[in-house]
């Protein structure tokens, strides 16, 4: 795993109160909690009902069009 580069912000009192990261990194870090985030929903979602294709297409149609 690579280490993440960071500095730290400091008050007055020279405490730390902020991380700041490159963009790169931070993306990474999104990117990992977004996909772990998806794969927890689909977990929650596992044995849900789902639909064949006819039956979703439908149930859209029927969905209000977003303006």
């Amino acid at each position: 795993m690579e280490a993440i580069k960071k500095q730290y912000i400091v008050d007055e009192n020279n405490q730390r109160v902020a991380v700041q990261l490159d963009i790169g990194t931070y993306q990474k870090i999104e990117e990992l909690l977004e996909n772990y985030s998806l794969v927890q929903l689909m977990k929650e979602n596992e044995g849900s009902e789902t639909l064949d294709l006819p039956k979703a297409k439908a149930h859209y149609s029927r969905l209000k069009k977003a303006d």
